[in-house]
């Protein structure tokens, strides 16, 4: 049996390793053990965890080895020869551990109510605070290795994390019902809450987070597209008004049956608008164009689109009231209003 006078390891040029175990187990008493900054080095017989060493130079005695001494009966004195695997264990802080949600969260924009895929990624930090426990918990059970990258631990921890991240962005966009444009606003606050969430699932395994970063929350831009017609629409209709939006859409409706090769009738069945609907489409449009009155003294009504005198309480065309109505709950509705605010009942 070779004898080994010194047991050591200096690092990997690398800093990805996280469990470094040495080449030999043939050990004597006497023999040097040095353990630099940021590692512990773990002694192991036969699958039983001896004792534990912190950074500094060890000569090997059963002094301090109380632990192994029990496990394999060393003798008192002289150069004994005993068998122990020495592992040595990174506890430097990785503040460069990337993480991304591969499949993408999909939900309803509470905002603009488009359905949108969206997806996440950022970086963590994390360190060794408990080496036993660390290696009980999750070294034991990887596939033995002369050396496990902090890689392979990511990928055993992707699961949580990735549920995590997308259970809060989730609830943060539906619960508190922020946008999905808007929730780059509260990266830093989803960060920190996420790391609260992370931290007790990490320390069950002997790692603290030391630090969480969401860098992005993105969906495709063929999502954005939809959201970004609908903001074009409203910036439309708030720089035009009411009434000149209803007949520039309406002008809109008439060109696009004047193009379609189906005629008129093709062209509203195409839209989805009725004869009837159509045919009062046109008596407003007529009543617009051919009777020009002040804004002031008419409105359009809500149910029919027909321009009625600005103090009707109840539309000519089609009976619409515009008296204001009660909810069963005594909210006060608005004329128009399907949907009490404050009960979601029907009205």
């Amino acid at each position: 049996m070779a004898i080994i006078d010194v047991v050591r390891f200096d690092g990997l040029r690398s800093r990805d390793w996280l469990i470094y175990k040495y080449p030999s187990e043939s050990l004597v008493l006497g023999t040097q053990l040095i353990v630099q900054e940021g590692q512990i080095a773990l002694f192991v017989n036969h699958g039983r965890m001896g004792d534990l060493f912190y950074p500094g130079t060890y000569t090997l005695t059963t002094e301090n080895l109380p632990i192994l001494k029990g496990i394999v009966n060393l003798p008192f004195g002289g150069r004994t020869p005993f068998s122990a695997e020495v592992y040595f264990i990174n506890t430097t802080v990785r503040l460069d551990i990337t993480w991304g949600t591969i499949d993408p969260i999909q939900l309803i924009d509470p905002k603009y109510y488009v359905k949108l895929r969206i997806r996440s990624f950022g970086q963590m930090g994390l360190s060794v605070f408990d080496a036993p426990y660390l290696f009980r918990s999750v070294i034991g059970g990887m596939q033995q290795a002369d050396i496990v990258k902090f890689d392979k631990v990511k990928e055993y921890f992707r699961g949580i994390l990735v549920l995590k991240v997308k259970s809060y962005i989730a609830n943060t966009i539906i619960s508190d019902g922020i946008s999905a444009l808007e929730i780059s606003a509260k990266m830093e606050e989803i960060s920190e809450k996420v790391k609260e969430q992370l931290s007790p699932e990490f320390e069950k395994y002997g790692f603290k987070v030391t630090n969480f970063f969401i860098q992005s929350i993105n969906f495709p831009d063929e999502d954005f597209e939809k959201i970004n017609k609908i903001l074009e629409n409203k910036a439309e209709f708030e720089i035009m008004g009411d009434d000149r939006y209803v007949t520039k859409r309406s002008f809109d409706v008439y060109e696009g049956a004047a193009n379609n090769k189906n005629g008129v009738a093709g062209a509203f069945a195409a839209g989805g608008i009725g004869l009837g609907a159509a045919m009062n489409l046109g008596a407003s449009m007529g009543q617009t164009i051919g009777n020009p009155i002040s804004r002031g003294d008419t409105k359009v009504c809500v149910q029919c689109g027909n321009r009625i005198p600005g103090n009707s309480r109840f539309c000519p065309q089609c009976g619409f009231s515009y008296n204001q109505t009660t909810c069963e709950c005594g909210n006060t509705l608005a004329p128009g209003t399907k949907f009490c605010p404050q009960c979601g009942k029907r009205v």
